[in-house]
């Protein structure tokens, strides 16, 4: 059997060897079921600032802890139910919960204690509490008041604006405070910008009390969401996973693809897709997920950067698929006022050919490097898995049902899905919740929400200073001048934009800063808006792949051993079909299904697949046989024309397929020939 660089025995189809007995150790099987070692999770504490939390020492306090999780948790969930408080009182309500959720998971900094709450973080609970207390006693008050605060008004205002830069720099990281700090100097001092950024300028007071009392600032349509649809849909992931769905999720990809040329990698995608779709987290899907694919990928001969990427590309991905897709798409959904099931619907067919894109070139990899899968008396049955955990299925059904058919509010179908998924969840014994799994669960989807969450407040600065000042506007206005030039280029410059902020924030700010400043401009130019709002979407989640901070990619390394930058270049090869996805539905909002007939969706996408098989080919350099360099150019230039929907274009890219595919047939013919 031909050893090769990674750990274990390669199951090569050259040789003739029997598969290695003991490819699924122990570890690996534990890693099916959802359990992580120590090392692997303190992986995603090291990488992923926002599950760096406290474990609390004292039982007591810990106990407690949980309760008040479980109250947050309770308070959205009946709220959804039977309807909020008046909006600010809410709003305020949901930003201090969290914020008192926070300070007490998250230290000071990584010297402070990781096992009992500072004073100075007590102090921060009580301050965070008295916000929503002000708002609460003086409703009518701060309301009447805006735009004319008082010294009270002032204080509680410039308090909330502290405490959500200090809860975001503590659960993210300082990139976002400060872009917050930026702005704010930027609406304090506007008279001393230069040209076009000039503007009246603001006192602190002016400023403040946009952030504070209204719902264009720290209020804004960020944390609505966040308070109602990404509270609860994180929640139902929370329970989801309590019920088995992972587990579930592992062994169907393992049983469905397993087997096959290359089955590991596939099974990652797959599993990672799944998964991701749910729990919308990328970096703790890699390590999920990449805690049993990556070692099995090593072992069936794909190498160690390879493997990692796969992994971290896979997850990525989740956030843009369908139904429940990353918490942005909720965002999305609130700022063009559409039903969240129109967003299911436009994202569908982008996302498959995602997922379709790096498919195929696991598919082309295996091949290249005469890669088996594994064992098939090893793996699961997916009779078996579905007779076993089958069911679970059922309350993702039921989500889609009540999104797209009956005409239900998503946040009535967000509530009724986690009920249904307790109760389906005890149709076998095997998955059934006991009451202090409900209750962990509940306590889970409250501290999975505080970083999100926070997220959302922290980025309510900018975009209330964007609204104050008309930065927006402004930028709006030059950048429809760029693409009054060229689209391609503005489209270009946007994506760019996306990225960048995507390594320093995470996505959902990302998105939202993005979704401000280009997505308007861009549906002036002619692009339809769904489009201009996906396309932004779309970069700010590929951040997490992108080096130098790749997040994901630099997870899927610490699992596979291999090199983090190079982890992160071969994750940007094999998602490149997924980076030129958003440019070909901005050609062809066909493939958003915008104002499109049957015929023409249909055939529109069957081009986008073959641009992407073809992109396949042209990166991996294979097809039956290894591809010439030339041939790679020529089949790449054939995908960018099935990119554009026009009839004469996409009958130059079908022709390079067949040519394409009548060459490689003939030179591995001939290969064939000369070996015998």
């Amino acid at each position: 059997m031909k050893h090769t660089e990674n750990e274990g025995d390669s199951l090569r189809d050259k040789g003739g060897e029997s598969p290695d007995s003991e490819v699924f150790d122990e570890n690996i099987s534990r890693a099916m079921e959802g359990v992580l070692t120590e090392e692997q999770q303190k992986l995603i504490e090291d990488l992923d600032k926002e599950a760096s939390t406290r474990r609390l020492s004292d039982p007591l306090l810990s106990k407690c802890f949980t309760l008040l999780c479980i109250a947050v948790s309770m308070y959205h969930f009946v709220t959804a139910l039977i309807g909020t408080p008046v909006v600010l009182v809410h709003r305020s309500l949901h930003v201090g919960m969290v914020l008192c959720l926070g300070f007490v998971m998250y230290p000071f900094s990584r010297r402070s204690s990781y096992k009992k709450v500072e004073w100075w973080d007590w102090l921060l609970i009580l301050l965070s509490l008295a916000v929503p207390a002000y708002i609460w006693l003086d409703y009518l008050g701060v309301v009447e008041r805006a735009g004319n605060p008082d010294i009270p008004d002032l204080f509680m205002a410039t308090l909330l604006v502290l405490l959500v830069l200090e809860g975001s720099r503590r659960m993210a990281g300082w990139a976002l405070p400060i872009l917050s700090l930026v702005f704010i100097l930027y609406g304090l001092f506007g008279r001393e910008m230069p040209g076009i950024f000039w503007h009246r300028g603001y006192t602190w007071m002016q400023l403040s009390n946009h952030f504070f009392a209204n719902t264009e600032g720290i209020y804004g349509t960020s944390v609505s969401v966040a308070a109602s649809y990404i509270f609860l849909f994180i929640l139902f992931g929370a329970v989801m996973s309590k019920s088995g769905m992972g587990a579930f999720f592992n062994d169907f990809a393992m049983a469905l693809a397993g087997h096959t040329k290359g089955g590991p990698a596939k099974v990652s995608v797959i599993s990672s897709g799944l998964l991701g779709s749910i729990n919308g987290s990328a970096i703790a899907n890699v390590v999920t997920t990449g805690a049993f694919t990556i070692p099995l990928m090593k072992r069936t001969g794909y190498s160690k950067n390879f493997a990692g990427a796969v992994e971290a590309t896979s997850s990525v991905g989740g956030q843009v698929l369908p139904p429940v897709m990353g918490a942005a798409a909720f965002i999305m959904a609130e700022i063009l006022s559409m039903p969240y099931s129109e967003i299911i619907v436009h994202a569908a067919i982008p996302a498959l050919l995602y997922y379709l894109g790096v498919i195929i070139q696991v598919q082309l990899r295996a091949g290249k490097e005469g890669l088996l899968g594994l064992p098939k008396d090893r793996l699961p049955r997916v009779g078996v898995v579905l007779r076993d955990r089958g069911h679970l299925l059922l309350p993702i059904v039921i989500l889609l049902y009540l999104l797209l058919f009956s005409g239900t509010t998503v946040i009535y179908s967000a509530v009724i899905t986690i009920a249904a998924t307790v109760v389906v969840a005890g149709f076998r014994k095997s998955t059934r919740m006991s009451f202090k799994d409900i209750c962990d669960a509940f306590a889970d989807g409250a501290k999975q929400t505080v970083s999100v969450a926070m997220a959302c407040a922290c980025v309510g600065i900018i975009i209330g200073t964007i609204s104050k000042t008309g930065f927006g506007l402004t930028m709006a206005n030059a950048i429809i001048n760029l693409g009054s030039r060229s689209m391609l280029f503005t489209l270009f410059f946007t994506m760019i934009t996306c990225m960048i902020l995507g390594m320093g924030v995470p996505s959902i700010p990302a998105y939202i800063i993005t979704a401000t400043i280009a997505a308007p401009a861009l549906a002036k130019l002619g692009i339809p808006v769904v489009a201009a709002h996906m396309f932004a979407f779309y970069y700010a989640m590929f951040a997490n792949l992108t080096p130098p901070v790749a997040l994901a990619a630099f997870a899927a390394a610490g699992l596979s051993g291999g090199d983090p930058v190079k982890t992160g270049f071969a994750a940007v090869k094999l998602a490149l079909a997924g980076f030129i996805v958003p440019y070909m539905f901005i050609y062809s909002p066909q493939l958003l299904l915008i104002d499109t007939s049957l015929l023409e969706g249909v055939r529109v996408s069957v081009g986008a697949c073959l641009g992407v098989f073809l992109i396949g080919t042209s990166v991996e350099g294979y097809l039956f046989t290894r591809i010439v360099w030339p041939l790679r150019v020529v089949s790449f230039g054939g995908a960018l024309c099935l990119i554009d929907s026009g009839i004469r274009t996409d009958l130059i890219g079908l022709g390079v397929l067949i040519a394409l595919l009548v060459i490689q047939n003939f030179l591995a013919r001939r290969e064939s020939a000369l070996a015998a």
